[in-house]
């Protein structure tokens, strides 16, 4: 359970990274496309195959059945949880600017 809480943590901490961020384009792209040329040699014929296709006749319904089951207890418990604390690039941008950085 812990490796469980840890883990999404850490997702976290990567989900809430990325939208934190700031982003500014710094260079343009360019890209260039080259052109071809395409010459028929035959004409040409395509006939696709016809099917038919008859399914099958399907049926979905419920039943009531005995099974056996386990019995599920739980406790409460206070643990140490990982806690996110993230500042975006504007907030570090402002933080920055008071204390005259």
């Amino acid at each position: 359970m812990i490796k469980t809480t840890l883990l999404a943590a850490l997702v976290a901490v990567g989900v809430v990274g990325l939208t934190g961020c700031d982003v500014k384009k710094t260079q343009e792209g360019n890209v260039t496309i080259p052109k071809y040329e395409v010459e028929k040699k035959a004409e040409g014929d395509v006939t696709l195959p016809k099917y038919e296709v008859t399914g099958p006749d399907v049926k979905v319904g419920t039943k009531d059945a005995t099974i056996t089951v386990p019995k599920v207890e739980t406790e409460k418990k206070t643990i140490e949880v990982p806690t996110i604390d993230v500042k975006t690039a504007k907030e570090k941008e402002a933080e920055k600017a008071k204390s005259g950085g």
